[in-house]
C-alpha cells in the first residue's frame, strides 16, 4: 500500500515537474496570446442559481480568420460549468427568463442576428424571431410573458427595386435607418408588434416593473456623433403606443433604468449641457413628483449603471479609478459612496471588473475579472460581503508561457503632474542590465491602460514584446479616464503638449531606474496614441523609430471627414474656422518639416473614425521629405483589426520594423 501510495506521489510530482518546465520553454508570441479567451456578457437567473456567460475565441483554420462565440452556463454552487450552444455560428447575449427556466440569446446561424430560446438546462435551440433587419439588443418583461427588442427599420420595397435597379443613390444624413422598439411572445411569432416610430433612434431601454411601460433613450438620427452628445429620455405604454418625453434637453441623458418599485428611473448624465469631453453624472427621476435629482459625484464621473438595490435606497454602479475598476453603490437619496470590491487597505482584489450582473435581490453579484498575472474568468460574490470566488477556468486550465513582470509605477511630468502607467519588464530581467525600451500610448485620449491581463491579445502583444527582450511602458498621460475631472481636462485645449511631456517622462522614469537604454528608444500608438506618436516625431528625434497606428495628424482635415466631429470639437475647444491656429498647433502635419525619426504607418482601409487618408497625408509627407517609411493597409478593417490573421500580423510588423533600426 505505501509504495502504491509513494509511486503515486511520484507521478503526480513528475507530472508537476514536467509541466512547470513545459510552461518555461513555452514562449509568448502572437499566436499564443490569441489562445486567450476573452469572456463577458455575464447574466444571473433570479433565484441566483445559474450564471451564464460568453466566451469568445479566435478561429484560423485555413481559410478563416473569425471569432465565434459561444454561451456557458455555471451554477453558482460550482457543481457545474458547462458549454451551452454549440453550433458553428456565434450565440451571444444571454438572458434568463424571470422564472429561470428559459434562456433566450442572439445568435446569427440563420444569416441575421435574431432571437433564440432554449431550455435553461439544455435541449434543441427555437428561433422566435424572423426579421428583416439583425435584432441589436432584447431585454425579458418582469412576468417573462414579453420579450422587447430594438432593431433598425428594414429596407422599404422601392428601397430593394432601386438596389436592383443600380439607382441606389445614398443622400449623406438623410438615408438614416431609425432603430425602434418592438415586442414578441416568446410562444406566438406571429405577435410580433412594433411599439415605436418616429424620426429618431433609441439606443438603450428598460422595462417598468409592472410591464405597462418601457423607458428609452433616444437621439434624433443614427450617427454615432449624436449618441455621443445629444441623447433623451421618453416613455412608451404598450397599450396605445403613447410616447411621452421625460427628459428633453441639450446634451446627453442616456441607459435608463427602473427602480424595482417603478417610482424612480436612475440614468447617466451631462446635466441638462454639451459636455466637451464626455464626463457624466448618475441622475435619478421620480416618476411621482417628475423632479431630476443629481446624486453625488463620483471619483472619475464617468460611471456606468448595473442595477438597484432591492430596497430601492441604492444604485449599483461601476467605473475605472486609476489602473483598476470598482464596483459602488450610490446611496439614491444621499451623498454617500460605498465601495463593494475595494477598500482602503486593499483586502479585495486590485485588478479589472467587467460585465457584473446580479440576481433579482442584487445581494448575488457575478461578474468578469482579471489581473496583470490573472487571466479573466468569471467570478460572483455576495454584494454585502465582497468575496472574489471563481467559478469558470476557460483560460487558467490552459497553459500558457510564463509570464514577464509587470507593475504600476508613478512619476512626476515637467509641470509637477503625477503620472501614472503600467511598466513591463523584458521576459527573465537581469538587474543591472539595460533593454530596448518601448513607449506604448494609448487611445481616447479618454482611454486608459488597466491592470488587465497581460498575455491577452490585442492591437499591441505586451508579452510578445518582453519576451523579445523589450521593456514597455504604458503611461496613463493627463486626458487619460480614471483620475477624476481636473486630470481629463487638463488637456483641454492642449493635445500634443502636456501629454506629450507626460509620455516622454514616462520613459525618462524607466531610463532612470537603470532598465532601458536610452539609446534604444521607441514609440507607438493607436488612435489617439497614433496622433501623439505623430506628434512625438516631429518635436523630438529621441526614439529610433515609431509606429504610427490609426494616427490622426491633421486635425483640421480630421474634424471634416471623422465620424465624431463632436467630441474632436470638443476637446479642442470650438470649430476650426473661429480658431484655426489652434488647430494648426495641434496638428503634427504643420511640424513636419525637421521629422527624421523612420515611421511606420498603419491604417485600416475601411476605417470612418480616423479615415484612412488621415495615414496616408503622414506617410506620403515623410516620404516627399525623405524619412524612412513605410504604409501598411488591413483590407475589410475599420477603426482596428477586427479578424485575427490581421490582428497578429500588427505586432509582428512594428518589431520587425523597430528591429531594423535598432542601434547595433
Amino acid at each position: 500500500m505505501k509504495k502504491t501510495l509513494f509511486r503515486f506521489i511520484l507521478i503526480l510530482f513528475i507530472l508537476f515537474c514536467a509541466n512547470e518546465i513545459n510552461s518555461q520553454d513555452l514562449k509568448w508570441t502572437p499566436e499564443e496570446s490569441m489562445k486567450i479567451k476573452s469572456i463577458g456578457q455575464v447574466n444571473v437567473s433570479q433565484n441566483g442559481k445559474y450564471i451564464a456567460y460568453v466566451v469568445r475565441e479566435a478561429v484560423m483554420e485555413e481559410e478563416k480568420s473569425e471569432y465565434l462565440s459561444q454561451i456557458w452556463i455555471s451554477a453558482s454552487d460550482k457543481s457545474s460549468n458547462e458549454k451551452y450552444t454549440h453550433s458553428k455560428k456565434s450565440s451571444t447575449s444571454p438572458k434568463f427568463s424571470p422564472n429561470g427556466k428559459l434562456l433566450a440569446f442572439l445568435s446569427v446561424r440563420s444569416g441575421k442576428n435574431q432571437i433564440w430560446l432554449m431550455n435553461s438546462f439544455g435541449g434543441e435551440a427555437k428561433k422566435i424571431t424572423d426579421t428583416k433587419s439583425g435584432i441589436n439588443n432584447f431585454k425579458w418583461s418582469s412576468d417573462g410573458e414579453l420579450i422587447a427588442f430594438t432593431m433598425n427599420d428594414p429596407e422599404t420595397e422601392d428601397e430593394k427595386k432601386l438596389k436592383k435597379e443600380k439607382r441606389d443613390v445614398v443622400l449623406v444624413d438623410k438615408n438614416f435607418k431609425y432603430a425602434h422598439l418592438y415586442t414578441i411572445n416568446p410562444n406566438d411569432k406571429k405577435s410580433l408588434k412594433k411599439i415605436t416610430t418616429g424620426n429618431y433612434s433609441i439606443n438603450s431601454f428598460d422595462w417598468s416593473p409592472n410591464g405597462k411601460n418601457i423607458v428609452f433613450s433616444h437621439q434624433k438620427d443614427t450617427n454615432i456623433n449624436t449618441g455621443f452628445i445629444n441623447t433623451d429620455i421618453s416613455t412608451v405604454q404598450l397599450n396605445g403606443g403613447i410616447v411621452k418625453n421625460l427628459i428633453d434637453r441639450p446634451g446627453l441623458d442616456s441607459s435608463p433604468q427602473y427602480s424595482n418599485d417603478g417610482k424612480s428611473i436612475a440614468f447617466v448624465s451631462s446635466g441638462g449641457q454639451i459636455e466637451p469631453i464626455g464626463l457624466k453624472d448618475i441622475y435619478v427621476y421620480s416618476t411621482v413628483n417628475k423632479e431630476i435629482k443629481k446624486l453625488t459625484s463620483t471619483p472619475n464621473r464617468d460611471a456606468n449603471i448595473l442595477s438597484w438595490s432591492s430596497d430601492n435606497k441604492e444604485i449599483i454602479i461601476i467605473e475605472t479609478i486609476g489602473t483598476n475598476s470598482q464596483v459602488m453603490r450610490v446611496e439614491a437619496n444621499g451623498n454617500k459612496i460605498k465601495y463593494i470590491t475595494s477598500k482602503e487597505d486593499l483586502k479585495y482584489p486590485v485588478g479589472y471588473f467587467s460585465s457584473v450582473a446580479f440576481d433579482k435581490t442584487a445581494n448575488l453579484m457575478a461578474y468578469c475579472y482579471e489581473d496583470l498575472k490573472t487571466p479573466i474568468e468569471v467570478y460572483f460574490s455576495k454584494t454585502n460581503n465582497f468575496k472574489n470566488t471563481k467559478i469558470s477556468s476557460i483560460n487558467s486550465k490552459e497553459r500558457y508561457p510564463e509570464l514577464a513582470i509587470s507593475e504600476c509605477i508613478k512619476w512626476k511630468s515637467k509641470d509637477g503632474l503625477e503620472i501614472e502607467g503600467i511598466l513591463t519588464y523584458p521576459k527573465n530581467y537581469e538587474k543591472g542590465k539595460k533593454y530596448p525600451v518601448i513607449l506604448q500610448i494609448h487611445g481616447g485620449p479618454a482611454g486608459v491602460f488597466s491592470e488587465r491581463f497581460n498575455g491577452r491579445p490585442g492591437i499591441y502583444m505586451t508579452e510578445y514584446f518582453a519576451e523579445k527582450g523589450y521593456v514597455t511602458i504604458k503611461p496613463n498621460p493627463r486626458g487619460s479616464t480614471g483620475y477624476g475631472k481636473d486630470f481629463r481636462y487638463a488637456n483641454y485645449k492642449d493635445w500634443g503638449y502636456g501629454d506629450f511631456d507626460d509620455v516622454t517622462t514616462g520613459v525618462d522614469k524607466v531610463i532612470e531606474m537603470g532598465i532601458a537604454d536610452e539609446n534604444k528608444q521607441f514609440v507607438m500608438g493607436w488612435s489617439y496614441g497614433g496622433y501623439l506618436t505623430s506628434f512625438v516625431v516631429t518635436k523630438t528625434d529621441r526614439f529610433k523609430a515609431a509606429s504610427m497606428g490609426a494616427g490622426l495628424p491633421n486635425l483640421i482635415s480630421m474634424v471634416t471627414t471623422t465620424d465624431i466631429q463632436d467630441y474632436l470639437v470638443g476637446h479642442l475647444g470650438g470649430e476650426f474656422w473661429d480658431d484655426y491656429k489652434t488647430y494648426e498647433k495641434h496638428s503634427a502635419i504643420y511640424q513636419i518639416k525637421n521629422t527624421v525619426t523612420p515611421t511606420q504607418v498603419i491604417h485600416g482601409d475601411k476605417d470612418l473614425r480616423v479615415p484612412f487618408t488621415q495615414g496616408q497625408e503622414f506617410y506620403r509627407a515623410l516620404s516627399r521629405l525623405g524619412v524612412s517609411t513605410e504604409m501598411i493597409v488591413y483590407p475589410r478593417t475599420p477603426h482596428s483589426p477586427r479578424e485575427p490573421k490581421l490582428l497578429m500580423d500588427v505586432s509582428e510588423r512594428i518589431l520587425k520594423w523597430f528591429e531594423e533600426y535598432m542601434p547595433k
